[in-house]
């Protein structure tokens, strides 16, 4: 893997630090988010799709405060967070207008990408927004959480959405050009890491602290996210935010910042996930119509369900079983059990009539089943 292959990538997870989007804590920079967009823009162009994860509400909402340095207490950062969102959503909305993209806002949790049927609604609505053409914005919501706040930051939330959404490539930007073997501002003997491999033990020694004092994270926090998305397939580039066109030429297969490179394969890894940690649910019979389609790498539709036992919401782990007993794989389940039972047998065109909505068209997408 060189930097030239991520010129092949589809789908790109963007993250933007606190001093890159507020200008090391001066104000909103304008500037560069405007750029930001137009180097998205010119990648969407391409057919490639983009999801934005920007930092920056708490220290917009501290300079809008009129606060120099970042409080300690949860209600002042949550404050801080509320006031500052407001600004920020605006400046994105008007700056990727320009370049005639829709944005759409989405604040989250790591506890929403921990919880199954969270973590369902939340692919389904950031899939559906890329198909739509829209580039998802996506802060951590500062305002309501709290342990979140104290120990979270959003280089390990760029991750995760690049774990969710099984991206290509995770891109970090930030106000360093990478990953160097010391503090570049310490050490003068420092040198830039061209490439490595997530997840490498001596990467971790190399990083230090945060960075700033408007940043929560630092070089440190970029390295264990490259490793998380990692277990999903997706390579990682930590770049600075300040070179000229990072996005674009990295899109581009230039060489930019470090290239952190995983070592999975995208599906083999969500795979092994679903087989090694989900705790079951419930069972879904099929027929063996839906056992054959399954074992040649189909969806499971709920005409091929005979029946339903046990009981679940969407999103938990169900397990898949022939008439006769046996486990052919198991998934993330669209409909809860209630649900299931309703349009087991039917065909996919009748679930808004039975249930008065539909989630999607089927029980089990083969992209969250596994085969056993």
């Amino acid at each position: 893997m060189d930097k030239t292959q991520l010129s092949s990538a589809r789908r790109f997870v963007v993250k933007v630090g606190s001093a890159l989007v507020t200008n090391n804590g001066a104000g909103l920079d304008l500037e560069a988010i405007d750029d930001w967009a137009r180097q998205i823009a010119v990648l969407r162009e391409q057919g490639k799709e983009v999801v934005l994860v920007s930092s920056g509400a708490i220290a917009c909402g501290m300079q809008r405060l009129g606060w120099s340095k970042r409080p300690q207490t949860v209600h002042e950062l949550q404050a801080a967070a509320a006031v500052g969102q407001m600004g920020l959503v605006q400046v994105y909305e008007g700056a990727f207008s320009r370049y005639g993209l829709h944005t759409a806002q989405i604040l989250l949790t790591h506890d929403d990408l921990a919880d199954r049927k969270r973590y369902l609604n939340a692919r389904s609505t950031l899939t559906t927004l890329l198909g739509l053409g829209v580039v998802p914005i996506i802060n951590e919501n500062d305002t309501v959480v709290t342990d979140e706040i104290k120990f979270g930051d959003n280089d390990t939330l760029g991750a995760l959405v690049a774990n969710l959404i099984e991206a290509d490539a995770l891109v970090i930007l930030t106000d360093q050009s990478g990953l160097y073997t010391a503090d570049p501002r310490k050490d003068d003997k420092a040198t830039l890491i061209q490439e490595a491999i997530a997840g490498d033990e001596r990467l971790e020694r190399m990083a230090g602290g945060a960075g700033t004092a408007i940043g929560k994270g630092g070089m440190i926090t970029k390295v264990l996210a490259a490793k998380r998305a990692a277990n999903s397939g997706a390579h990682t580039v930590i770049a600075s935010g300040r070179e000229r066109d990072p996005v674009v030429r990295l899109a581009r297969g230039e060489p930019v910042g470090t290239l952190l490179v995983s070592q999975m394969q995208p599906m083999a890894a969500r795979k092994q996930w679903l087989a090694d940690h989900l705790q079951l649910a419930g069972r879904l019979i099929l027929d063996d119509g839906a056992v054959s389609a399954l074992l040649s790498g189909k969806s499971l539709l709920p005409v091929g369900v005979i029946d339903v036992d046990g009981d679940f919401e969407r999103g938990a782990a169900v397990a898949c079983v022939s008439s006769a007993g046996q486990e052919v794989g198991r998934g993330l389940t669209n409909y809860g059990s209630a649900e299931a039972r309703l349009i087991a047998r039917k065909s996919s065109q009748d679930i808004a009539d039975l249930l008065g909505y539909v989630d999607e068209p089927e029980i089990i997408h083969r992209d969250n089943l596994v085969l056993r």
